[in-house]
């Protein structure tokens, strides 16, 4: 009885173990979920700085953050919109903080390279066209409207232009559809790029003091729109796809939700200055407030930026990464 029993006492035994091995070789190891990557020193931050105002305000207020909040050394990089991509691809620059639109470089850049990223939104609206001074539509109502333009021509004619109408532009690294728009809408036009942002400001201001006819390519955010309340021509509604051919573009611009554009290296590396720029977040108003202290004020990129963050704690606090 006893060494029957304890035989099957081992067995019951036995089987237990066997039984826990293969439950034991059922169980795969768990492998942790991805997480953020590691938090890391800020060293150095590179900005791309493209050639207009509102996006000098964007750069003002993060370099500022950057500096006086994560001990960021800051490198600021005068570059077109074109340049900053191709840098940034090369890793020379970390950051885009103001893109217009761009499709084509984010198809190659962002889906097919992978070396840059989509950041964000800037939370700024972006709106493109065709103006003309306020007094001009108190005179001639039926200017806002691209269909009565031959009619105006006349008017923004100058000794030089051929005897074509003047469309006025700005800075010659803006990306525009101005001349395909004059030939396809069959227009008596002919562009003339003044040089700059700040020229094509100063032509809009004197026409608007001297009541003097002028018309151009501008567009909002804009701090100089809360000076002279330029008025925006209807073109041709804009519908996707409307653009897609730069010679057969027949429709007004695209309006833009406007975005931050990141090195791919730079926005994984956990510095905390990606998770800065992803965060920053503000509205057109934000924006030409800063540009006006530019702009007007003459103040520096740091002067306009403290002015900006001292009135408007409870905004830039939440962009800040946590300690």
């Amino acid at each position: 009885m006893r060494t029957s029993g304890w035989i099957r006492a081992a067995a019951v035994a036995g089987s237990a173990v066997l039984a826990l091995a293969g439950c034991a070789a059922d169980i795969q190891p768990r492998v942790a979920a991805p997480g953020p990557p590691e938090k890391t020193a800020c060293d150095t931050l590179t900005i791309a700085v493209n050639p207009w105002v509102g996006y000098e305000a964007n750069v003002a207020v993060v370099s500022y953050l950057a500096k006086s909040r994560l001990n960021c050394t800051v490198v600021e990089k005068d570059l077109t919109a074109e340049e900053s991509w191709k840098q940034l691809a090369a890793g020379e620059v970390d950051t885009i903080l103001e893109n217009w639109g761009h499709d084509d470089l984010k198809k190659r850049y962002v889906d097919e390279e992978r070396v840059a990223v989509e950041h964000g939104m800037t939370g700024n609206k972006g709106v493109i066209g065709w103006y003309v001074t306020p007094w001009l539509v108190e005179q001639y109502p039926g200017i806002t409207s691209w269909k009565n333009l031959n009619d105006y021509a006349y008017l923004f004619r100058t000794p030089t232009s051929g005897g074509k109408g003047v469309l006025l532009g700005g800075d010659p690294s803006f990306v525009t559809n101005d001349r395909a728009l004059i030939r396809n809408l069959k227009l008596d036009f002919t562009v003339n790029l003044t040089g700059s942002e700040e020229k094509l400001i100063e032509a809009f201001r004197e026409a608007e003091r001297n009541r003097r006819p002028a018309i151009g390519y501008f567009y909002a955010p804009q701090w100089f729109l809360t000076e002279v309340n330029l008025v925006h021509i209807k073109l041709p509604p804009y519908t996707p796809g409307c653009d897609a051919d730069p010679a057969k573009v027949a429709c007004d611009y695209q309006p833009y939700d406007l975005d931050k554009i990141a090195n791919r290296e730079f926005a994984e590396s956990g510095n905390p200055a990606a998770e800065l720029i992803k965060n920053f977040h503000w509205t057109n108003a934000d924006q030409n407030e800063v540009a006006r202290y530019l702009t007007v004020d003459k103040l520096s990129r740091d002067e306009a930026a403290k002015k900006w963050l001292d009135a408007n704690p409870e905004v830039w606090r939440a962009w800040l990464p946590p300690d």
